[in-house]
């Protein structure tokens, strides 16, 4: 659980830093906490289906895919990519 902990709290707070030094001041849809939380939990999806698949964890093609997963529910949580 602690790389989906980490990786979700470094990108709220990444995107976070990000908009307070830019320019754009648009509200959010969602709040810093819930953005948390659903990438947390999204990243745990990640990750159990990365040990269903290989059968052990620690693989870097699920790390690899944690990363894209977090980054795409991200994206989607701003409304910068429309599905």
């Amino acid at each position: 659980m602690a790389p989906a902990w980490f990786v979700a709290l470094g990108l709220v707070i990444f995107v976070h830093l990000g908009r307070w030094f830019s320019k754009e001041k648009k509200p959010l849809r969602h709040a810093l906490w819930a953005q948390f939380a659903i990438i947390f939990v999204v990243n745990l999806w990640v990750l159990a289906a990365g040990m269903v698949l290989f059968g052990n964890d620690g693989k870097m093609l699920t790390y690899a895919a944690l990363v894209v997963c977090a980054g795409l529910c991200q994206a989607v949580l701003l409304s910068r990519f429309k599905m």
